[in-house]
């Protein structure tokens, strides 16, 4: 889906991929009730990935829009707002859980139905294709085989990968590790989405803040804070504190939004500073402006399909982990060392004075 926006146009490929959400909502609808296998559920769960095939190509799609000097504060608030749905379904499935009961969770389906035509139908009528955001093809090959494109995607895991992967194991660790307090997953799920939401609402921040003082120097105080509050989780779980403990797994959440805002911004300043080298070496103006779009979408696209695949590992982490010592310490002190060599890889490559060759970045 991330290349589809170029290729059929923003306005177009958002309403028939809204529309394809339909799929994997009318089949959830269709096997959330007793009976269905557990293979059945993960294939279902599987065609659901089509969402973030739709998040991917939003990104793609909004980064045309936006002015350089803007497009930090643009692409967080864009991305924040897709992240507002892991709160939002948690918070929906209390209040279906409350009302309805645990046999009738297919009435959360219905909720979303309306809202996806809704979608859809806004996106037909307001949006608009752009006919500079069409470009040559290669693009998404040639960021994968760049050093800038590996190294953000790899700095997209320590960020993004670290927001969904907490936002899918928060509520079972707090189950395993404080079972008194939190004996139900009803428990657990009535505090867990407010690290979603803090880490949602803190996207639009972080784009902000590195529009102002640069992305790659936000990208790397962020990182080092992580580091802070995974060890604080970490002495948390040593010592048994809830209150630490979710204040660390809360700035965590929070850290990393922010992160992955400012992430944001570094990405389309990375290949503005490239087109530019181009042009001074002789390049057309134009095309190598258009290069230097088309890599920006690429990247994003890319850089936050591998972060989303890292919320696996997070979770494999935390289930290793468990199995091998009875606790989440052996995850923290993994998820520690993550941090640490995305902030050395930040400093090395965009903040050192051999790396100054991106001074806006």
């Amino acid at each position: 889906m991330i290349t589809s926006v170029p290729r059929f146009g923003g306005r177009n490929w958002t309403v028939f991929s809204a529309l394809l959400l339909l799929v994997p909502t009318v089949l959830a609808g269709i096997v959330l009730k007793p009976g269905f296998s557990y293979g059945t559920l993960l294939a279902v769960a599987a065609v659901a990935g089509v969402g973030g095939g739709n998040f991917a190509s939003s990104m793609a799609n909004i980064n045309a829009f936006y002015p350089q000097r803007l497009k930090g504060w643009a692409l967080g608030v864009n991305a924040g707002g897709g992240n507002l749905g892991v709160p939002a379904v948690q918070l929906l499935g209390l209040l279906v859980l409350a009302t309805a009961g645990a046999a009738h969770p297919r009435l959360l389906i219905l909720l979303y139905l309306p809202l996806i035509v809704l979608v859809a139908l806004g996106a037909a009528l307001r949006m608009d294709n752009l006919a500079t955001a069409r470009g040559e093809r290669g693009a998404m090959r040639e960021v994968l085989g760049s050093p800038h494109g590996r190294v953000m995607s790899l700095l997209y895991i320590g960020t993004f990968g670290s927001f969904i992967g907490f936002g899918f194991a928060f509520g079972q660790v707090l189950q395993v590790q404080f079972h008194q307090q939190f004996d139900t997953p009803v428990k657990a799920a009535a505090l867990t989405f407010l690290g979603p939401l803090l880490g949602s609402l803190s996207r639009p921040l972080g784009g902000l803040l590195a529009d102002r003082y640069g992305g790659a120097r936000v990208t790397f105080w962020t990182f080092a804070a992580m580091a802070v509050g995974a060890g604080a989780v970490l002495e948390a779980s040593r010592e048994h504190s809830l209150v630490l403990f979710l204040g660390g797994f809360v700035a965590l959440f929070v850290l990393s939004g922010a992160g992955n805002g400012s992430m944001c911004k570094m990405i389309p300043v990375i290949f503005r500073a490239t087109a530019r080298a181009e042009i001074a070496e002789g390049a057309v103006p134009a095309e190598a402006e258009r290069r230097s779009r088309r890599r920006t979408t690429a990247l994003i696209g890319v850089a936050g399909v591998i972060g989303a695949f890292d919320g696996v590992l997070v979770n494999l982490a935390f289930r290793q982990s468990f199995l091998e010592t009875g606790n989440g310490q052996a995850a923290y002190v993994a998820f520690l060392g993550c941090y640490a060599l995305c902030l050395a890889l930040t400093w090395a490559c965009y903040l050192h004075r051999s790396a100054r060759r991106l001074p806006d970045v």
